[in-house]
């Protein structure tokens, strides 16, 4: 008996959130978490629920822009080391929001694991800006290379976390950005004081910064003085912005 080749395991997007509009002008590419190691193929309904109110809010606000809002169904839930299978899928996810609606404007928009592949992706070609959320970052190893920050260069950056996070740590984030401002003024930080991973207790003020944030960097309307301030200021003000009070 002929043996049935193994499927090819392939990334894909999930449909517009909303209705999509005639003329698309700027996409948000809405990545979720995963878990460090895993070659499971995560649930496209659990993955969603992380990033599918972001989704929409976005998704209204820039309803008059042409704004397409998309969630990325990853093919491994795993980032799995060396492979870092998120970061290669948030790439092709780019490339294809390029076949289907040509030269716009791209955002990666990510939590937790998609966040740090949100960051890894961001040199692609169409990637203007990044938006973070508590990303997942790996522990600091005098022995391992850093995580690349040279090729945000170019790009506006948010990250927003909250100091209470027990699953990922809010100083790796600032380190990292830290790192990045040096070559990129265009990088901000907001620290969520009192929240923990998820940023349940202060998700309205998260919510509306995003916003902010992304209507600014895809069709540039102007930012908000707390952002524009964040933008200008050097660091560690600049990292270390609060978001709500503690």
């Amino acid at each position: 008996m002929a043996q049935q080749a193994t499927p090819v395991r392939r990334a894909r997007l999930g449909r517009a959130l909303g209705p999509e509009p005639t003329a698309v002008s700027g996409v948000v590419l809405l990545l979720p978490g995963g878990d460090e190691t895993s070659d499971r193929r995560p649930s496209p309904l659990v993955a969603a629920a992380s990033v599918r109110a972001l989704g929409r809010r976005l998704t209204q606000a820039g309803r008059t822009e042409g704004l397409a809002t998309h969630v990325v169904h990853y093919r491994y839930r795993g980032w799995n080391g060396a492979e870092a299978h998120l970061a290669h899928d948030a790439s092709w996810a780019a490339d294809e929001v390029v076949r289907r609606y040509g030269d716009v404007p791209v955002c990666l928009a990510g939590v937790d694991m998609g966040a740090r592949a949100a960051l890894r992706a961001a040199g692609h070609s169409a990637v203007n800006s990044v938006l973070a959320l508590a990303p997942w970052l790996p522990e600091e190893d005098v022995a391992a290379p850093p995580e690349p920050v040279k090729h945000l260069a170019g790009r506006r950056v948010l990250i927003v976390h909250g100091t209470n996070d027990q699953r990922t740590d809010p100083e790796l984030s600032f380190r990292l950005a830290a790192r990045a401002k040096k070559a990129n003024r265009d990088i901000c930080r907001f620290e969520v004081h009192s929240d923990g991973h998820h940023l349940h207790q202060h998700r309205a003020e998260v919510h509306a910064l995003a916003e902010d944030f992304v209507m600014g960097a895809l069709f540039a309307r102007g930012f908000s003085r707390p952002v524009q301030d964040a933008f200008a200021a050097p660091p560690p003000l600049g990292l270390r912005m609060p978001l709500a009070a503690g």
